[in-house]
């Protein structure tokens, strides 16, 4: 089977806090012949891993990596990428997959209010604009 994987399925695999539902999950996504994994999951994870499970950022990284580089998975390994890049640099993984996906529709300049990002992607020479 195919299967677009929702974040509650990720997180049951990952987290395992309830062992029936981890069991399901984890069968679910070994067993599937491909498991796409859209981006927005992904931001999705990572917020719920960070801010309700209070998982470390590293620990993130590992998780979000191993799911992706499984042969069955199928994502935007560019949008991964520029997540993990954000969040590595102390940002929100979000935000980089928001840069990511806006310059692959034409965008050219990330507008925002958050400093953090936009600091992100001055030091990456990308171009942004921080509104007041």
């Amino acid at each position: 089977m195919e299967i677009i994987a929702d974040t509650n399925v990720l997180v049951r695999a990952i987290v395992a806090d309830d062992p029936k539902q981890a069991a399901v999950a984890q069968k679910a996504l070994l067993d599937a012949s491909l498991v796409a994994v859209s981006p927005i999951a992904l931001c999705e994870l990572y917020w719920v891993l960070s801010r309700a499970y209070k998982v470390p950022d590293a620990d993130i990284e590992t998780a979000i990596r191993g799911l992706v580089s499984a042969a069955n998975v199928c994502t935007d390994a560019l949008a991964v990428d520029a997540g993990l890049m954000f969040m590595n640099s102390g940002g929100d993984f979000a935000d980089g997959v928001l840069w990511h996906l806006g310059t692959t529709l034409g965008g050219k300049t990330f507008v925002s209010f958050d400093k953090k990002a936009a600091n992100i992607l001055k030091t990456h020479k990308a171009s942004v604009k921080l509104i007041a």
